[in-house]
């Protein structure tokens, strides 16, 4: 009986140093590969991964998004204003999480039943570059982990480059300056604020809008972006 229960321990003990071990191996190559994309510039979108999967075995393809990565240096500074004005106006300042933006959203749920993202650049990044497409729970804690990991290993530049070049611009367009010569036929560091404030205005809903023919919703965002980063000192 005594010894039942000694090997009963002991095979506990040994799967929760086995346990112990996953995670820890789970965390340092989770880590290592954060720091690795803060140096390297990512090829394609981790989130369009089952797309490129799905296409070499069925007839019906999907359009994979397809972009040209450009330094943010060469990006339009106007852009940048106006990302950050529709996207994280605080992102310069959070740590990943904008706390004050989730306690809207969950305010304007509870109150009127809106329902809102509240998410940041960071966490926009990290779902669309290490992780893949969904909505669930296992998903969801994944994308905080990696935008935790995100923001400890990588500076506020390097993440915000990564989100330009990387986020959905519509079909078949991957980030800024693929998006810049087909809406607008120049580079993104040609961006006036004008055409800037458009690109943004259309980032919560790529495909089904367009900064080439707005409509009024969209033009009238246009004009609140403007406004937004006319106060901008970045």
């Amino acid at each position: 009986m005594v010894k039942k229960r000694k090997k009963k321990k002991n095979l506990f003990k040994r799967l929760g140093r086995i346990i112990i071990n996953i995670l820890c191996l789970f965390f340092a190559l989770s880590l290592l590969q954060v720091f690795a994309f803060r140096f390297i510039n990512y090829p394609f979108a981790m989130s369009d991964l089952a797309f490129r999967v799905r296409n070499m075995f069925s007839s019906d393809k999907y359009i994979i998004p397809k972009g040209e990565w450009r330094p943010i240096r060469d990006i339009s500074p106007n852009l940048i204003r106006a990302v950050l004005a529709v996207e994280d106006q605080r992102f310069m300042s959070h740590s990943g999480f904008d706390f004050q933006e989730i306690q809207r959203a969950l305010r304007d749920m509870l109150n009127d039943g809106t329902v809102r993202g509240a998410s940041t650049i960071t966490m926009q990044t990290a779902r669309t570059v290490f992780l893949w497409r969904g909505r669930s729970i296992t998903r969801k804690a994944a994308e905080a982990y990696y935008t935790v990991l995100i923001e400890f290993a990588m500076p506020k530049m390097r993440i915000l480059e990564m989100y330009l070049n990387t986020v959905d611009w519509g079909t078949g367009i991957r980030g800024a300056e693929a998006a810049s010569k087909k809406y607008f036929n120049k580079s993104a560091a040609e961006l006036t604020a004008e055409e800037a404030a458009l690109l943004a205005a259309i980032l919560r809903g790529p495909h089904k809008w367009s900064p080439v023919n707005p409509d009024e919703y969209i033009l009238d965002r246009q004009k609140r972006i403007l406004k937004s980063m006319e106060r901008m000192h970045l």
